[in-house]
């Protein structure tokens, strides 16, 4: 009977890796090639948000970056800057946002906003994409809709929307951190280290080679289950 079990677990994991390869090699409309994306932080877990520890040039259209305690954080998403700020109580100071089109980061307040387009969001259900031009936006609207707005409204759209997405994001993460457990359990070396979050734990993950060559999606899975447990 325990054969049988661990037999189940290990073919559990094995078609979970297969689901997890096929979709971190689906092209999201957010993402660019590392070659492209800006890293404005610095250190080992400079390619993560700090905040949920998703791979910032795999969200790269929808980062935010802002200086916190003289140091520069990048977000992968104005949700996660959002909870930075209002629930973690950062003091934020020169927020950028990344433009659409030139993939160069800019000046967040005077930025124009398409908040709820046909286009995927980030950690949130109602989409919300930067430009520095106002007719970049519009044209962005006509095509995929969505509405044009400032930092500021935007900002208040995603604090209105932040207790749904919140709970929709938890419920991902718990599954994902289950799926984390069962691979750290079969594949992974291991380790009594604490981590303050998600980012550190991946990071931790790459710089030890603790599970052999971890990469999006299953990376995110065992990084989420040793920071939560």
């Amino acid at each position: 009977m325990k054969a049988i079990k661990i037999l189940f677990i290990g073919l559990f994991i094995a078609s979970s890796l297969v689901i997890l390869n096929a979709d971190n090699t689906m092209k999201l409309f957010q993402s660019v090639s590392p070659q492209k994306a800006k890293l404005l932080q610095e250190g080992k877990e400079k390619k993560f948000c700090p905040v949920c520890g998703m791979n910032l040039p795999m969200f790269y259209k929808t980062n935010h970056a802002a200086v916190v305690d003289g140091k520069r954080k990048q977000y992968c998403s104005i949700h996660c800057l959002i909870e930075d700020k209002e629930h973690n109580h950062a003091d934020l100071k020169n927020i950028q946002v990344v433009d659409t089109n030139s993939l160069k980061f800019i000046d967040a307040s005077t930025a124009y906003y398409v908040v709820g387009s046909k286009k995927k969001g980030t950690m949130s259900m109602v989409s919300k994409y930067a430009f520095a031009k106002k007719e970049d936006a519009q044209k962005f609207a006509k095509e995929f809709g969505g509405k044009v707005m400032s930092f500021q409204e935007a900002y208040q759209e995603a604090k209105k929307d932040f207790p749904q997405d919140t709970s929709m994001i938890s419920k991902k993460q718990h599954k994902a951190a289950k799926m984390g457990k069962m691979m750290y359990e079969k594949m992974c070396k291991k380790t009594d280290k604490h981590f303050t979050s998600v980012a550190q734990a991946k990071a931790f993950l790459i710089e030890t080679h603790l599970c052999g060559e971890l990469k999006g999606k299953q990376l995110q899975a065992v990084g989420l289950y040793l920071y939560k447990r």
